[in-house]
């Protein structure tokens, strides 16, 4: 019986953190390491002149859809990480007979890999003809991640 009220207790804690996260905004980030901040992803078509980039992204929760984007154009949302650390989005592309499959968005715990190459705040994933990149925003760069698959 004194496991369970631990537990209860455990949960009604983390429900009032849930509830008050909007009024505590950074306080509550700094504390517990909890981000409430809003994330944006952007897949953009730098393929050579001409070249569709058919994308379909998703999470466990929403599909977003399938895109055909022009060169030069983008498609892009954004969401807020789900409390638990579990948000997860991933993209199919593809533009003629070569594509790939990868994840645009994870919540890191250890490492800051991704958060860092976003600026903590914006994820911009580039198709350019020999694959996907991720933009370094603090360095303002395009790094190779994925290779076309055929």
């Amino acid at each position: 019986m004194r496991a369970f009220k631990g537990y209860v207790v455990f949960f009604v804690c983390v429900a009032i953190l849930a509830l008050s996260a909007p009024c505590l905004g950074n306080s509550l980030e700094n504390t517990v390491g909890i981000r409430f901040d809003r994330w944006h992803v952007h897949v953009v078509n730098n393929l050579s002149a001409g070249k569709t980039l058919f994308a379909h992204c998703k999470s466990k929760d929403d599909d977003l859809g399938e895109r055909n984007l022009a060169p030069g154009t983008e498609f892009n949302w954004s969401f807020k990480e789900h409390f638990f650390g579990s948000t997860l989005y991933w993209c199919y592309m593809s533009t003629g007979q070569k594509h790939a499959a990868l994840d645009v968005f994870w919540v890191e715990s250890d490492h800051s890999w991704l958060q860092y190459r976003c600026n903590w705040k914006d994820c911009i994933w580039i198709a350019k003809d020999d694959g996907i990149y991720i933009k370094i925003i603090p360095e303002n760069r395009d790094e190779f991640s994925h290779k076309w698959e055929v």
